[in-house]
C-alpha cells in the first residue's frame, strides 16, 4: 500500500472525555502506523490562556503538516468544539485536501438544531465524508440536510483492549463519566436509595468529575452517604481497578453519542443498565444484552438495580453479552479496519 499521511485534528491527549479515549484507542492499533497518522491538538481542559495557546500552537503545527498530508481527519462535537474547527476546515479546502469529519456530539438541540446550526452545515458541506456514531445521528443529519445523506457513514467507537486479570468483584455499582444532570447521576442516587435497605452491603461508586458536592449532599439527604463513594476523575490504573472491582455498570443518561464509559464496561465484562438514548439502541436490547429503561423513570431504574443485584444469573448473562460485544461488533481491530476502508475509498 502506498504510504499516506493522515492528520488527526482533535482535543488534547491530556483532555478528559470520549474523543480523547477514541483516538487513544486508535493509537493502540496498526491503523496509526499504517497511515502515518499525526495528532494535532486544538483544545485542553485548563485555563483560558492554556486553551488559547494550544489552539494557536495547533494551528501552526497544522500548517506545517498540511502540505504533506493526504487526508485530514477532524473530530468535533458540541458548538465550542465545532467553532474551533472552522479555520481548520477552511485551510483544508484551501489546500485541496480530502476532509473526513468525525461527529461526536450528544445533543441535537445544541448542535444541528441549535442556534449555531449554520456552523455544522458549513463543516458538513465542506467534508468529503462524515462519520457519525450511530444510525440515530445519521438519520437526524440526513433529515435536517437531505443532500448530505450519501456522505454520512456510521462507525462505532471501539472498545478498549483489556488484559485478563483475576480480581474479586465487590458489591459495587459503577457510574463512570462527568457527574452532571445530563448523565442522570441524581436519578441513580435516588433509585439506589429506594433499594438500599434491601441490599445494605451494596454501594454506588462514582468515577468522574463534575457536580460532586451536590451529589454528596443528595446522598446525605437520602441517608445513603455511607453507601456512596466518590473517586473523582480516574485514569490509568485507578480507572482499571474501578472497573475490575465493580459488579454492575449504570449510565442513566438523558443524551449521548456513543458513550466510551459504556464501551469500557463491555470490555471489562460488566452487566450494563442504561437508557435508550443516542446510539445506545443500535447496540443494546432490553433484557437481551442490557437492562434498559426510559431516562428519568426512577422507579424503573430501581427495578433494574434490584433485578441485577438480586439475580446472579441475570448478572452473569449480561456480563457475557458485554464481553461478546467488545470482542465482536466493537472490537478495536474491526472498527479500525472499517475506518481504514473509508480512508482507502477517499484516497482512491
Amino acid at each position: 500500500m502506498k504510504k499516506y499521511k493522515v492528520v488527526t485534528v482533535a482535543t488534547s491527549s491530556r483532555t478528559r472525555g470520549g474523543i480523547t479515549s477514541v483516538i487513544n484507542a486508535y493509537r493502540q492499533s496498526t491503523l496509526w502506523t499504517d497511515w502515518n497518522m499525526v495528532w494535532i491538538e486544538t483544545h485542553i481542559d485548563r485555563s483560558k490562556i492554556a486553551k488559547l495557546w494550544i489552539l494557536i500552537k495547533g494551528l501552526f503545527i497544522f500548517l506545517y503538516h498540511l502540505p504533506s498530508a493526504n487526508l485530514i481527519h477532524l473530530h468535533f462535537s458540541e458548538p465550542v468544539s465545532a467553532v474551533r474547527k472552522l479555520l481548520f476546515v477552511f485551510l483544508t479546502k484551501l489546500f485541496h485536501k480530502k476532509l473526513l469529519v468525525h461527529f461526536h456530539a450528544f445533543s441535537t438541540n445544541t448542535t444541528i438544531h441549535g442556534r449555531v446550526s449554520f456552523v455544522y452545515k458549513y463543516i458538513f458541506r465542506n467534508a468529503d465524508k462524515i462519520i457519525v456514531l450511530s444510525n440515530y445521528w445519521r438519520e437526524e443529519i440526513a433529515h435536517k440536510w437531505p443532500y448530505l445523506t450519501n456522505k454520512i457513514m456510521v462507525i462505532y467507537n471501539p472498545c478498549t483492549q483489556v488484559k485478563p486479570m483475576l480480581i474479586e468483584r465487590q458489591n459495587a455499582i459503577l457510574f463512570a463519566g462527568t457527574v452532571n444532570q445530563r448523565k442522570g447521576y441524581q436519578d441513580l442516587i435516588k433509585a439506589f436509595a429506594a433499594v438500599k435497605d434491601d441490599h445494605p452491603n451494596w454501594k454506588l461508586v462514582f468515577a468522574g468529575n463534575g457536580e460532586i458536592e451536590a451529589a454528596k449532599q443528595l446522598a446525605k439527604t437520602l441517608q445513603i452517604d455511607t453507601n456512596v463513594e466518590f473517586l473523582g476523575w480516574v485514569s490509568g490504573s485507578s480507572k482499571d481497578m474501578a472497573f475490575r472491582q465493580s459488579s454492575i455498570f449504570c449510565l442513566p443518561s438523558y443524551a449521548e453519542g456513543l458513550p466510551m464509559a459504556m464501551l469500557d464496561a463491555f470490555s471489562y465484562g460488566l452487566p450494563v443498565i442504561t437508557t435508550p438514548v443516542g446510539g445506545i439502541p443500535d447496540l443494546l436490547t432490553d433484557s437481551q444484552n442490557a437492562l434498559i429503561y426510559q431516562p428519568g423513570d426512577i422507579r424503573a431504574l430501581s427495578h433494574c438495580l434490584t433485578k441485577c443485584i438480586s439475580d446472579l444469573a441475570v448478572r452473569n448473562s449480561l456480563a457475557e453479552s458485554s464481553f461478546k460485544m467488545s470482542a465482536t461488533t466493537l472490537n478495536l481491530t474491526t472498527i479500525t479496519k472499517e475506518l481504514a476502508s473509508i480512508y482507502q475509498q477517499m484516497l482512491a
